[in-house]
């Protein structure tokens, strides 16, 4: 088997493993970049952060890098060979196997390509082109006749051989042979190198040392020249154990044949310069190091059996031959396979690089943005705050203010209408009768006609300056809140908050009010005795003497319905005592007092009738019933009407004073309603400002934690792709510059 020192291949194998895994992850870091920018991008808060654009980019690099990965999983150092028929081609690779693989030998001509790979299974298999049907082969015998048989094969087909790794070590090692049908057989050579040739990293030019180069194999490989930028190509002069019949003339030919190929190489392709040339050059008999390789892997020595003269340096210039192949594939193979991607890499990783510097970059400026914004919302609340309380002890000053303005008002205007009443009440016009019902009505109909004209004239006297004053104070409130408004809603304040005419409501309720009015319209004398005592007296005092002259004698009933007796309280005098009980008082009382002094009266008599004579006391009797007639014809329904108004003036008069001050209260309570309402309307309007504010703030505060995220995920990312870029640069050390 092959010696034991490493193969340069496994610098291949080895390049592929570690770009492999490099793309492996280049790919998970891509994808983590994608999934960061997609959800960036997607997250409505974060506008202008990531690029429709950027966003495109960095996924048809995820899916590129996929395919890549692909690519670099199936990647194979390929070695093409090409010769004339029947040079030997099948054997060389048989010989670099260390097996009898392909079918070789006489009879046995290669019809088609075949690619010679390795498989981990224990099996060999083929499978033709466009078919991926696996046809056993378990000898090469049986591979000859599967390829003989298949009449569907042409040269231009390519079939794949898939040999166990575990017979052949070179298979091991990601090398795929491709043999080939003789250049001579086909004029098909441009599809020949599109089809098999352009990927192949290097080409055996398998010669007949027997004979010279032809212009077949020449012109072929002037092809190759014109496809691909100066191919790795080898030239092996076969068959040159054919040498050792004629020692004398061995140089000379190997001369000859050297100086031809090294023409081809240098000055007709111009692929290597003169001092590598001859590296490329060299002189084996393939059949004879088969031979040898086998007899040990038989466990025989390598020079046993029939060989010829000259065996040994020919095996040492094949093993030679491998190991400059070897190690010229592998670099070639690395370069062609890997420098690419590699490049390719890199340009990824810097376009990736520049996608997270952008997002950071705008992130960290729309982070500034945000924190300015939010510094001048909190700001804005805090104003809006200490000026909500300050404007909130001047408005409650104000309308205190107004509200004391408005009760003052009302309280003086009150008063004024109220010494007015008697103008108001014989303005009052109604059908007027002494009876029970009509009088009901009179006196209903009359206290609403007192509370119309009261609160008319309060209104005409009090709501025009009422309204001017509150109107004025709110629109002082809207201007000094107005300020803490945002400007959308400082357009729409007089909706939001309109000043609508305000009408005071006087509510003085006449008819409660007066409810205990009890009217006196029967006659009375103006000279009568009652009325003469309560004109010197005074209407209580008189009261009060008539009384107490008539208690002495007997108490009389009392059935005034407004002033009902109280036995609990004696004290209390009835206060308007009836005509009738008043002349028996008086009676009782005349009659008292001329019993006692009937004696004054008739000395009093004599000297009134003596000094003034009885006709002048008939006279003014006459003139006394006179005037008692005349009153009391002239007491009708008109006159009983207007003694019903002044009575009902002065009582409705009295009352009204009683509630001046709680209606000037009630109407400054309505104001300060009015006013209260306003400002709590204008301070819900601040309060939806504030709570805006704060949901701004925060809206604000969790978009710059998203942006500081935004900020680490982005610079751990970079960060990453310069760890991804270090291990390109170290592969590319490694493998890829030359030593």
């Amino acid at each position: 088997m092959a010696d034991t020192n490493p193969s340069p291949l496994k610098h291949f194998v080895l390049a592929k493993k570690k770009i492999t895994a490099i793309f492996e992850q280049l790919l998970d870091y891509v994808t983590e970049g994608t999934d960061f920018v997609n959800e960036t991008y997607e997250n409505p808060e974060l506008e202008h952060i990531v690029t429709e654009a950027g966003l495109a980019e960095i996924q048809a690099y995820k899916n590129k890098l996929a395919i890549i990965g692909e690519v670099l999983s199936r990647r194979h150092m390929k070695v093409a060979f090409f010769g004339r028929t029947s040079s030997g081609k099948s054997s060389v690779i048989n010989a670099m196997l260390w097996d009898k693989v392909l079918p070789s030998g006489i009879g046995h001509t290669t019809n088609c390509f075949l690619s010679v790979e390795g498989t981990d299974g224990d099996k060999a298999y083929l499978m033709t082109e466009g078919s991926d049907e696996k046809k056993s082969v378990k000898t090469v015998n049986q591979l000859a006749h599967a390829l003989h048989m298949d009449k569907d094969l042409e040269a231009g087909c390519l079939v794949h051989v898939f040999w166990p790794k575990a017979k052949c070590a070179l298979l091991r090692d990601d090398l795929v042979l491709v043999d080939s049908p003789g250049t001579d057989v086909t004029t098909e050579l441009d599809s020949w190198i599109d089809k098999f040739c352009l990927d192949a990293d290097v080409f055996v030019l398998v010669a007949n040392s027997e004979s010279t180069l032809m212009n077949t194999e020449k012109h072929f490989f002037h092809k190759v020249n014109e496809k691909l930028s100066k191919p790795n190509i080898f030239i092996l002069n076969n068959r040159w154990d054919a040498s050792a019949s004629e020692p004398e003339y061995m140089e000379d030919v190997r001369k000859q044949h050297m100086e031809r190929c090294l023409s081809f190489l240098v000055d007709e392709l111009k692929v290597v310069d003169p001092s590598e040339a001859r590296n490329r050059i060299f002189f084996v008999s393939a059949k004879e190091v088969l031979s040898a390789r086998k007899q040990r892997a038989q466990g025989m020595p390598e020079a046993g059996g029939a060989l010829a003269e000259g065996f040994q340096t020919r095996f040492q210039e094949f093993q030679h031959f491998e190991k400059v192949f070897e190690e010229c594939i592998s670099q070639s193979a690395v370069r062609t396979k890997f420098e690419q991607h590699t490049v390719r890499a890199k340009q990824v990783l810097d376009t990736v690089k520049n996608i997270m510097d952008s997002i950071n970059v705008a992130a960290a400026d729309q982070r500034v943005r945000s924190m300015e914004q939010r510094e001048e919302q909190k700001d804005r609340l805090e104003f809006i705050r200490n000026q909500l309380n300050l404007l909130t002890d001047d408005i409650k000053l104000k309308i205190k203010e107004v509200t004391e303005e408005v009760a003052n008002k009302v309280s003086s205007a009150m008063t004024d209408e109220i010494c007015r009443l008697s103008v108001l009440v014989d303005e009052f016009c109604s059908d007027f009768h002494p009876s029970l019902q009509v009088l009901k009505f009179y006196k209903s109909e009359l206290n609403k006609h007192i509370e119309e004209g009261l609160g008319k004239n309060l209104a005409d006297r009090c709501s025009s300056e009422v309204n001017m004053s509150m109107y004025q104070s709110q629109q002082n409130m809207i201007e000094n809140l107005k300020p803490l408004l945002p400007s959308g809603v400082q357009n729409q304040l007089q909706v939001l908050v309109p000043c609508r005419k305000f009408d005071l409501s006087y509510d003085l309720n006449c008819h409660s009010l007066c409810a205990d009015f009890q009217e006196d319209i029967t006659f009375r004398f103006s000279l009568g005795w009652t009325a003469l005592v309560s004109r010197f007296l005074g209407p209580k005092n008189a009261h009060r003497m008539l009384l107490g002259m008539a208690e002495p004698a007997f108490a009389l009933p009392r059935s005034l319905a407004s002033t009902p007796c109280i036995a609990s309280t004696p004290t209390l005098a009835p206060e308007n005592p009836s005509q009738e009980e008043l002349m028996v008082s008086l009676v009782t009382n005349l009659a008292s007092l001329t019993s006692r002094t009937s004696m004054t009266i008739i000395i009093v008599g004599g000297v009134v009738w003596r000094t003034v004579g009885w006709k002048v006391i008939s006279l003014s009797l006459s003139m006394y019933g006179l005037l008692y007639l005349y009153e009391r014809l002239t007491w009708t329904t008109k006159a009983k009407e207007r003694a019903f108004k002044r009575q009902f003036v002065n009582y409705a008069t009295e009352k009204l004073q009683m509630i001046v001050s709680f209606t000037s209260r009630n109407c400054s309570h309505q104001v300060q309603q009015e006013m209260a309402t306003t400002f709590a309307r204008l301070c819900q309007q601040v309060d939806i400002t504030e709570r805006n504010l704060e949901g701004e703030i925060a809206r604000l505060s969790k978009e710059i934690d998203q942006l500081e995220k935004i900020q680490s995920s982005s610079k751990q990312l970079r960060k990453k792709a310069v760890q991804l870029e270090e291990e390109l640069d170290g592969f590319t050390k490694q493998f890829l510059q030359t030593k």
